[in-house]
C-alpha cells in the first residue's frame, strides 16, 4: 500500500521533477486534456475526475503521514485534480487551455480568500480541496472568457 499511495500521490513520478513538481504535474494534466481527454464525453470525464479526487486523498493522505508533513511537495495529485477542474468542458484550442493552465497555476500558488483557509482541514482533504477551488476560480474565469470573447 506504501508503494501504491507514493505512485499515486507523486502522479506516477512526477511530484519528484527537481523544479516546480506542481507546475510540472499541472503541465502533464493541461497535455493529457488536450491530446485526449477533450474528446471525451463530459459524464465520462466527471467519473475520471471522482477517480482522481478519491485516489488523490486517499494516497495523499498516507503518503503525507508517512513522510511525516503536512502538505509534501511531492504529491502533486492535488494539482492535477484542480487542473481537471480548471480545463473542464474547455474547447480543444490551445488558448482556452493554457489559460485555464495559467489561471489555475495562479490561483493554485496565491491562494485568494478562502483557498489558504482550506488547507487547513485535515490530511489528503486539506491538500486536495485548496486545489480543487483554484480549479474552480480558474474554470470559472476562463468560461467567462470564453462567453465574453
Amino acid at each position: 500500500m506504501k508503494f501504491l499511495s507514493k505512485v499515486f500521490a507523486t502522479f506516477f513520478g512526477a511530484g519528484y521533477f527537481p523544479v516546480a513538481p506542481g507546475t510540472f504535474a499541472s503541465l502533464i494534466a493541461a497535455l493529457l486534456y488536450k491530446f485526449f481527454l477533450v474528446q471525451w464525453e463530459w459524464g465520462l470525464y466527471v467519473r475520471l475526475w471522482l477517480v482522481v479526487f478519491f485516489v488523490g486523498l486517499v494516497s495523499s493522505t498516507l503518503f503525507s503521514r508517512e513522510l511525516r508533513q503536512k502538505d509534501p511537495g511531492k504529491v502533486v495529485i492535488d494539482e492535477v485534480c484542480g487542473q481537471m477542474i480548471a480545463l473542464f468542458l474547455v474547447p480543444s484550442s490551445w488558448l482556452p487551455i493554457l489559460l485555464s493552465f495559467f489561471l489555475f497555476r495562479l490561483f493554485d500558488v496565491a491562494k485568494p480568500y478562502p483557498i489558504r483557509k482550506l488547507e487547513r482541514l485535515e490530511d489528503g482533504l486539506g491538500i486536495m480541496a485548496d486545489d480543487i477551488l483554484a480549479g474552480a476560480y480558474a474554470g470559472i474565469l476562463v468560461h467567462l472568457y470564453l462567453i465574453l470573447k
